[in-house]
């Protein structure tokens, strides 16, 4: 059904789709809610509503959606906030908030989402924090935060994503500091924090990610040396733009597993 421009609801009838594993509304501009009914799709896997710029909310009744793998809400640049009752979504693998310009916070206890692999929230420009629960996420391995140019910080408790794979947080220019936990993020294999402009150290600890292996630190123009030459694992580094970095090349030659530099 994507794509329907005139499209304002959908039917309550259609909580009688019980076979119904994947619903596609993409570009439906003019959808401003979805039925209270919708809770009765049993079935339903995936439910895409990217583009739908009209869509204020999601009915809190979204929590009986057990089957639930995939939410795709990117792109809807009117949405304000997310249902509280989203955390009893315990299929849901990825969720898609991407260009979700409006959004200024997470439900509190979203790290009851316990099967969550994947959140973007790219371009989420009004997002202030990341709730503290989310370092119970134990299955969750990408976090794209690129954009998210109000967060200040993050929660100490990032450091328990143990299977954390992919962090990015390029263009989060409020950002002056990562948590000393993030030694913890023993999966972590890809940190990118290009354009953090007023990033000005990088934890000690940093040296503990072992698994890393790429860093990108394009355009920390603030940022001071750090002990980023003892990343055994790194291959690929980006150091552009970096003026107070240039101290670092007298030790490059530790990264062994180094393939890829730019300076």
């Amino acid at each position: 059904m994507s794509w329907c421009y005139n499209l304002k609801e959908l039917p309550s009838s259609i909580d009688q789709l019980n076979a119904l594993q994947k619903l596609t509304l993409s570009w439906c501009y003019n959808l401003k809610e979805l039925p209270s009914s919708i809770d009765q799709l049993n079935a339903l896997q995936k439910l895409i509503l990217s583009w739908c710029y009209n869509l204020k909310e999601l009915p809190s009744s979204i929590d009986q959606l057990n089957a639930l793998q995939k939410l795709d809400l990117s792109w809807c640049s009117n949405l304000k906030k997310l249902p509280s009752s989203i955390d009893q979504l315990n299929a849901l693998q990825k969720l898609d908030l991407r260009g979700c310009s409006n959004l200024k916070e997470l439900p509190s206890f979203i790290g009851k989402l316990n099967a969550l692999q994947k959140l973007n929230l790219n371009g989420c420009s009004q997002l202030k924090e990341l709730p503290l629960s989310i370092g119970q996420l134990n299955a969750f391995q990408k976090l794209d935060l690129n954009g998210c140019s109000e967060l200040k910080e993050l929660p100490s408790s990032i450091g328990q994503l143990n299977a954390l794979q992919k962090l990015d947080l390029n263009g989060c220019f409020k950002l002056k500091e990562l948590p000393s936990s993030i030694d913890k993020l023993n999966a972590l294999q890809k940190l990118h924090l290009r354009k953090c402009s007023n990033l000005k150290k990088l934890p000690l600890s940093i040296c503990q990610l072992n698994a890393l292996q790429k860093l990108d630190l394009d355009g920390c123009s603030e940022l001071k040396p750090s002990s980023i030459d003892q990343l055994n694992a790194l291959q690929e580094s980006d150091l552009f733009r970096c003026f107070n970095l240039k101290k670092l090349l007298s030790s490059i030659d530790k990264l062994n597993a180094l393939q890829k530099f730019h300076l």
